[in-house]
């Protein structure tokens, strides 16, 4: 064992903090730290310190106690757990739970000690003891529960115990949970009819491909648009996710043939941010002697997930999980997003052909999808010491544990999927329908009144809508020896009358 020998900081922690601390984990902070307070008499959340009363002080080499009490007190914390765990023997776990063998807590502790030790403890828990859920679903968004019965615990996180995000249920994703947005799409299209639905459809899947490039600063031609539409529309498709799969799907969003997949990476990748040397590293994946067997567990969630939970959740956590692994040397974003509707179609919830143009909303608010992402690669990227060689040969060595791309935190990632969702209906699918139906108003005014080429009145009637009820200058000259003067009025006067209109 290696224990801190920092008593002097260690002496306020508790808990899950006292446990990284003392041990030395190579794992990230915990998101709330517990610190013992004298000027407290019940527990008290500060920001992002939970504030203990004295009377909770343990022994400094009562790891046990201080893993019982971050299971009592402060959820569930796998990353931690996973290695902490293995500090402890089995003497000293029997010790101190074989006299409570029926507490919660106690049989959270012992379950887990022995998943993560690979070794069985020599404990029998009564037959009639009733079973716990291992997350507690007030606090937590949960899958379906599998039982252990020697323990009489039931694993309910999201996924297994080999690979496990968590999602708290924080008052932003319980309002958007409430407000479910699957259900308003499909009224939405429904109550729209079919033929503004349908090209509205259309919008969404070309404006989706478009921006899903632009968010990694390409401009795709028409071949690889027409790819990667062609890729949207079998999201629908009920293929399960093995690792052929997303072979063949990473094959479809990748031109360059050289980067072409036939199998998960044997490679080292990076992201860069575009600095020079190892500072120019923002994120490295896990290792690909690391890899297989994490995109096993990971592919075993993601196949699960979208009948489990909330398909947006669902959707957030297997797209953000996946760029996280980078399992590929490139194609990994498009490949991220695409999973993100693949989830949403697999549960059922989005008749075929229907899309929420996501991407769009991604790209509308960019800052935001980044700060989402570098909540896990700024601290990961610090488990990563790196050396630059020469050109673009690095030395990676990883100080973390794998712990990390296991056992993560997708509660921003769930609160972003979750609002960029809703932003693409609310907003984007929103504004493309308004669109349409204000140019369809305005063709049917100004064709009853004037006869006008219809390749000039399309252009004509965009630029307007475009300019928000104004005809350009550059317009009125253009085709000023086709069309008559009083026509540029009319259309800027219908145009601004439907505009606002369709603003109500």
């Amino acid at each position: 064992m290696i224990f801190s020998t920092d008593f002097q900081s260690n002496d306020k922690k508790i808990g899950y903090s006292f446990l990284k601390s003392k041990l030395q984990l190579a794992v990230f902070e915990p998101k709330v730290a517990a610190e013992l307070s004298a000027s407290v008499t019940s527990l008290i959340r500060k920001d992002a310190i939970l504030l203990v009363p004295s009377r909770y002080r343990l022994q400094p080499d009562d790891l046990v106690g201080h893993v019982l009490f971050a299971l009592k007190h402060e959820g569930i914390n796998l990353q931690i757990l996973s290695e902490a765990l293995r500090h402890i023997s089995e003497e000293s776990l029997l010790n101190s739970i074989s006299s409570k063998l029926s507490g919660s807590y106690q049989r959270k502790l012992g379950y887990l000690w022995e998943f993560f030790n690979g070794k069985e403890l020599p404990v029998t828990i009564p037959a009639n003891t009733r079973y716990i859920k291992l997350f507690n679903e007030n606090r937590y968004v949960t899958g379906c529960g599998i039982k252990n019965t020697k323990w009489r615990v039931i694993f309910n996180g999201l996924g297994n115990l080999h690979y496990c995000p968590t999602v708290e249920k924080t008052e932003k994703i319980q309002a958007a949970l409430e407000n479910n947005v699957l259900d308003r799409v499909r009224d939405y299209l429904t109550q729209i009819g079919r033929v503004n639905a349908d090209r509205a459809l259309q919008w969404a899947y070309l404006s989706e491909t478009e921006s899903s490039y632009a968010i990694e600063g390409e401009k795709p031609d028409m071949s690889k648009s027409e790819r990667f539409v062609r890729l949207l529309e079998h999201a629908h498709d009920n293929t399960p996710l093995t690792e052929d799969y997303l072979c063949d799907l990473q094959n479809q969003v990748i031109s360059n043939p050289f980067d072409m997949a036939f199998s998960y990476r044997t490679e080292q990748n990076w992201l860069s941010n575009g600095g020079r040397g190892a500072l120019g590293v923002s994120y490295v994946p896990p290792s690909p002697e690391c890899l297989e067997d994490l995109m096993a567990a990971f592919l075993d969630m993601a196949n699960q997930l979208p009948k489990q939970v909330d398909p947006v959740i669902a959707a957030s956590v297997t797209s953000f999980g996946f760029v996280f692994l980078h399992p590929f040397m490139d194609g990994n974003g498009r490949l991220s997003r695409f999973l993100f509707h693949r989830q949403l179609c697999s549960s059922g919830q989005l008749q075929k052909g229907q899309l929420l143009p996501v991407s769009v909303a991604m790209k509308s608010s960019e800052e935001k999808y980044l700060n989402t992402l570098e909540e896990f690669s700024k601290p990961s990227r610090a488990l990563w010491s790196v050396m630059w060689i020469t050109d673009h040969d690095f030395d990676f060595r990883f100080k973390g544990s794998p712990a990390i791309y296991r056992y993560w935190d997708a509660t921003s990632c769930a609160e972003f999927g979750l609002e960029m969702a809703q932003e693409a209906l609310d907003k984007h699918l929103r504004q493309e329908v308004n669109y349409l139906m204000c140019f369809d108003e305005i063709h049917r005014a100004v064709s009853q009144r004037y006869d006008i080429r219809e390749t000039i009145l399309h252009h004509l009637i965009n630029g307007c809508l475009d300019l928000n009820g104004i005809v350009s200058k550059n317009f009125r000259k253009r085709y000023a020896d086709r069309v008559e003067s009083g026509i540029f009025d009319f259309v800027e006067k219908v145009t601004k009358e439907a505009l606002v209109r369709h603003a109500e």
